[in-house]
């Protein structure tokens, strides 16, 4: 079973690969032109004497219909959107056989969290794209942080199955960890529009900077930007709990509820920054902008609690199987 999940995660990073460059190929694409019928069949008119009297031929505009690039480009979009959830089916059943082979959640270190964080928000991308099927230029952003996270789990993470530590054995491992997995995997996703509403206003501002290109292409600032406040809203509250959680089986495990451990610690400032763009987002003298940089910085500190406290720190929660 170990050596199926490792199999099926290399597979999953190759379909999300091939997903990214489905949705590339849908932007290089995206500016076809629609062709015009050339002209209109010839018109008669009869005259006083009962023959036909031939008109010259008038060029009206036919219906627009996509040219040859423009159904490359959606085909292209098509095969980024199917080779996504392939790679979503993919990463699951990784998860899957991953767990069924070390007997547990498969939540145990660095490289199982990723792998389950990556796919919660995958999860949740295809949600919204049945929902939101015009946000499909996304795609290649989300795929493009699957490829990076996924293959960094497998390259750089990945460690051979062991059982828990003693300290995370316990069914608050279960409430506390599914819940700061589920919170972080939204907050992945999140971050996607978020970067996207930045790059899509700059655009619609009039500004010319480097990802012009890709900005001009992207759905409009109005819609990333309320896709980013309904992801975070929605993630929040599970976040807030799952720190009250880890509070709780701290006292039971070690006989305090909180202790400024490293993890602790950025967990709370995450919490903070979080807080701080929701507040910002509902304060009408923010401007959106401005509110949105405070989304992509509490995802920095996420990225920072996750991989910089696991490698560079030590402390109780010093479980990133990691040498």
């Amino acid at each position: 079973m170990s050596a199926l999940s490792d199999n099926l995660v290399t597979f999953a990073i190759l379909a999300y690969l091939v997903a990214m460059i489905g949705h590339a190929v849908e932007y290089a694409l995206g500016n076809a032109r629609t062709r015009i019928a050339a002209a209109a069949p010839v018109r008669e008119l009869v005259g006083a004497g009962g023959g036909p009297v031939a008109m010259p031929p008038v060029k009206v505009p036919a219906p627009a219909a996509p040219d040859r690039s423009a159904r490359r480009a959606r085909l292209a979009g098509l095969v980024g959107v199917g080779g996504t959830a392939v790679a979503a089916v993919l990463h699951l059943a990784a998860l899957v056989t991953r767990g069924l082979a070390a007997d547990r959640m498969p939540w145990g270190n660095m490289y199982e969290f990723v792998l389950t964080v990556t796919f919660i928000g995958v999860a949740a991308w295809l949600v919204v794209l049945w929902k939101r099927p015009t946000l499909r230029k996304l795609g290649l952003f989300l795929t493009l942080v699957m490829v990076l996270l996924v293959a960094t789990a497998e390259l750089v993470l990945y460690v051979p199955i062991v059982p828990l530590v003693p300290a995370l054995n316990s069914y608050w491992f279960v409430i506390h960890v599914s819940t700061i997995v589920f919170a972080s995997g939204i907050f992945l996703l999140g971050v996607v529009p978020a970067v996207g509403f930045l790059m899509r206003n700059g655009y619609e501002k009039g500004k010319r900077s480097f990802p012009y290109t890709l900005a001009k292409r992207l759905p409009g600032a109005v819609g990333l930007e309320r896709l980013t406040f309904a992801l975070h809203a929605f993630a929040f509250p599970i976040f807030t709990f799952a720190v009250i959680a880890g509070a709780i089986w701290a006292e039971a495990a070690w006989g305090r509820p909180w202790g400024w451990d490293p993890k602790e610690t950025w967990a709370f400032i995450s919490w903070v920054v979080y807080a701080g763009y929701l507040h910002a987002r509902a304060t009408p003298s923010v401007r959106r902008n401005v509110a949105t940089w405070l989304a992509v910085l509490g995802f920095l500190t996420m990225l920072m609690n996750l991989f910089g406290v696991n490698i560079f720190f030590t402390g109780l929660h010093s479980y990133g199987g990691l040498d």
